[in-house]
């Protein structure tokens, strides 16, 4: 198994709230971009909220998120997993990414959300302990990803929704 590594943040000065994922999935590694599964949710989603839908080029849609000011990353900046899903990472491979740095680059960053559970446990395990004394309000959201298919679209998008009072 080799391990895969992930994108560098979507950022702009000003920069608001932060959307975090675990690790970008196959479709996204080869398509280099975030959120490239075509079942995947999270721009579908990004469309209703916030006018940055598939229908868009890539670059016009992270063009969207950044100007509400939202930015958008990983937990984890490498690891090991067979597959696509969360589930096959392999825990002790996990590397993430340098969040003292990014958070003193972007001081106006008070909330972030996490695209399901996974990004919220791999931040709490990998990242808060480092971040002492840290005032980040945070919050998870439902996974936009087609193997959270229990929650339907349209329970998504409400959930979803809370990001628009954030930014």
């Amino acid at each position: 198994m080799s391990l895969s590594h992930g994108f560098p943040p979507v950022a702009a000065p000003g920069a608001r709230l932060l959307i975090l994922g675990s690790m970008p999935g196959q479709a996204s590694l080869r398509a280099g971009q975030y959120y490239a599964h075509e079942r995947n949710a999270f721009w579908r989603i990004m469309g209703d909220l916030l006018g940055a839908g598939p229908d868009l080029p890539y670059a016009q849609r992270l063009e969207r998120l950044t100007a509400a000011g939202i930015a958008l990353w990983d937990v984890i900046a490498a690891c090991e997993r067979a597959g696509s899903l969360d589930a096959d990472i392999v825990r002790r491979s996990v590397a993430p990414n340098d969040f003292a740095g990014f958070f003193a680059d972007h001081r106006d960053i008070s909330r972030v959300f996490f695209n399901g559970a996974a990004a919220e446990t791999a931040f709490r395990r990998h990242v808060l302990p480092g971040l002492a004394g840290s005032s980040l309000r945070l919050a998870r959201l439902p996974s936009t990803s087609p193997a959270h298919a229990a929650c339907s679209y349209a329970a998504k998008l409400a959930a979803w929704s809370a990001i628009l009072g954030a930014s």
